[in-house]
């Protein structure tokens, strides 16, 4: 992960921003920072619906700083089962979300090093396919495309155009179908351990 956000820092420190992990500390501003880029709507989502609950996959919890530390951009990826295969196994697989900048700080490339780095981190650590709902036009240039999800469904109310995967291993998401369902860590569990 270092190399990873190191290279990322490097080519992005002109811009005065840095990815870097997400730690305890950052909860609150990351919170913040979603109800005001996102607002209380996010709660309702489907996409919400897997997260609840949950502790983001290993590794993938991320957020851009400002030069002062300030957490001022967040994405996330969470263990979720994409339906299954065609013997019947389940398809191990990412859900990304949510992608959010501070409104303050839109149009400098924030939103596009996350995900860069989300994606550069996932496959690294071996992940064969990453999901999202989102706008397809901005999402395409990172490899997302609906036609993977074609037998897929959401947990919920969603819209098919905007339901999208990228397979980080070729043929990953092959023949999966079914619907999402959420695999990652419970929330109460880590906190029972750490106890």
């Amino acid at each position: 992960m270092a190399t990873v956000l190191g290279s990322v820092r490097a080519f992005f420190a002109q811009s005065a921003f840095a990815i870097d992990r997400e730690n305890a500390g950052d909860v609150v501003a990351r919170e913040r920072l979603l109800d005001r880029a996102m607002g209380e709507g996010r709660f309702r989502k489907s996409s919400e619906k897997l997260r609840r609950g949950r502790l983001p996959a290993e590794g993938l919890a991320l957020v851009a700083r400002d030069g002062d530390g300030h957490v001022i951009g967040t994405v996330r990826l969470w263990n979720v089962e994409a339906g299954v295969d065609a013997s019947g196994n389940p398809v191990p697989a990412l859900l990304l979300g949510p992608l959010a900048v501070d409104p303050d700080h839109e149009g400098k490339g924030i939103g596009g090093a996350l995900m860069r780095a989300a994606i550069t981190e996932a496959a690294s650590r071996g992940h064969g396919a990453v999901l999202l709902v989102g706008d397809a036009p901005y999402y395409e240039r990172f490899g997302f495309f609906a036609g993977k999800t074609a037998h897929l469904v959401m947990p919920g109310p969603f819209e098919r155009h905007r339901f999208l995967a990228l397979e980080l291993k070729d043929g990953w998401l092959e023949g999966a179908a079914g619907m999402l369902v959420a695999s990652g860590r419970r929330l109460g569990h880590e906190l029972r351990k750490a106890a």
